[in-house]
């Protein structure tokens, strides 16, 4: 069964938190410095808000699938729908290991795609950022070499890359 995703850029972590959580009435289930992201039922959806140094507001969107299976059956679709598919295969992203599928919508908008395969320690630091969106963990084309999710100057954050 797929689950909607958000994942939406905040200028304050510890003020999104307080807000959604009063507006989901519950608390994160994954909290971290710099990333919360809550799996809520009703509605099915995984929204995500992490302070990294992006454009404040949505930063994608997209579908988390429960198995392999439904991953690849998700491919034809997408592909008709964007036929510059991204595939990424165990990507370190937002404290999670997923195996993964990117599209971009014509006005520019990232749509992830993904199915986790395990926690991990670290927000992540594996792909590039997408010049075409800006969204971050969208992987570049393979010409592009600017980081994905920069921290800001002075930060002890590593690059990342998320969902």
């Amino acid at each position: 069964m797929k689950r909607f995703h958000v994942n939406v850029s905040v200028g304050d972590i510890a003020e999104g938190v307080r807000f959604y959580s009063a507006l989901f009435a519950t608390e994160p289930t994954v909290r971290r410095a710099d990333y919360a992201k809550w799996m809520l039922d009703d509605p099915r959806i995984n929204f995500a808000i992490s302070q990294r140094g992006y454009p404040i507001g949505v930063n994608h969107l997209g579908f988390q699938v429960d198995s392999a299976a439904e991953l690849a059956a998700m491919r034809a679709q997408l592909t008709r729908a964007d036929h510059a598919l991204v595939e990424q295969s165990g990507a370190a992203c937002c404290y999670a290991n997923s195996d993964k599928y990117w599209v971009t919508d014509p006005t520019g908008v990232a749509w992830e795609t993904f199915h986790t395969l395990d926690a991990i320690p670290i927000y992540g630091g594996d792909t590039e950022i997408a010049p075409k969106t800006g969204a971050c963990c969208v992987p570049a084309a393979a010409t592009v070499n600017e980081p994905c999710c920069e921290p800001d100057a002075g930060s002890t954050a590593q690059a990342c890359c998320a969902s």
